[in-house]
């Protein structure tokens, strides 16, 4: 990712401040993922073909990660390993959904859209996440 295209995202020439800003942004959206999981996963499973009870566990799972994200993004200077384990967390995530989605989803075909939709999503905070990180490791 270049580092016009990183500043442009981050609207910031700052890297500490993309780090912060990707990582905020990541635990808003996962967060909000994951209440939406916890709160409503019976009619949610219903509308994507998902377990309820997995959705839940995922819900609760996505809620606890959204807000150690979110301790981090708060930091002034977030620890590199924290946010190099938020990448690959992020990283194994998508490929993980890709893979249910073959190996044992059964989907409805909002859930078929939804699960690669949202794998790239995270796909995506972890690319800028992690093209931040090298600009503070780089001084750029």
């Amino acid at each position: 990712m270049s580092q016009a295209l990183l500043a442009g995202l981050a609207r910031t020439t700052r890297p500490q401040v993309a780090v912060r800003r990707f990582l905020a942004l990541d635990a808003v959206v996962t967060g909000g993922n994951g209440i939406a999981y916890a709160v409503a996963s019976g009619p949610l499973g219903e509308f994507l073909g998902v377990d309820p009870g997995l959705l839940l566990e995922l819900g609760v799972l996505l809620t606890v990660y959204a807000a150690g994200v979110a301790w981090l993004a708060s930091r002034p200077q977030p620890p590199a390993l924290g946010v190099k384990l938020v990448v690959d967390i992020n990283a194994l995530w998508a490929v993980l959904s890709l893979v249910a989605l073959v190996a044992w989803l059964e989907p409805t075909p909002v859930g078929l859209v939804w699960t690669p939709l949202q794998a790239l999503t995270v796909a995506g905070f972890a690319a800028a996440q992690w093209a931040a990180l090298r600009a503070v490791a780089t001084g750029r």
